[in-house]
């Protein structure tokens, strides 16, 4: 898949908790190389801090889930996808991509669509 986000990137926040952006410190289960920003796809888990929003919820980290992102990607049958926005968080309102709705389960019981 298409890793669309990198760390530094900000993106909107899919969840109620009163965030509005997130940015991306850092991207769970990447191991790096000398000089690559590590990136995000749908599905990945990341490490964020809430930039909009709450004051309560700002300069505090929390981890969170991408469930959308505007890089197009490719699926196993061929077909690209992508959304019209770079979304993520923890308790997922709206469309959630499909490969993020396999990996959690959770999510995809909250999501509007997936």
């Amino acid at each position: 898949m298409t890793l669309g986000m990198p760390v530094g990137a900000v993106m909107n926040s899919a969840d109620n908790s009163g965030a509005k952006n997130l940015y991306i410190i850092a991207v769970r289960g990447i191991k790096g190389r000398l000089n690559r920003l590590p990136a995000a796809a749908p599905g990945d888990m990341i490490v964020a801090t809430v930039k909009k929003g709450k004051p309560e919820l700002r300069k505090k980290v929390m981890p969170a889930v991408v469930v959308r992102q505007r890089k197009a990607w490719r699926r196993r049958d061929g077909v690209f996808l992508y959304f019209e926005d770079n979304a993520g968080g923890s308790a997922i309102t709206g469309p959630v991509a499909k490969e993020c709705a396999d990996l959690w389960p959770r999510i995809a019981s909250a999501s509007g669509t997936v």
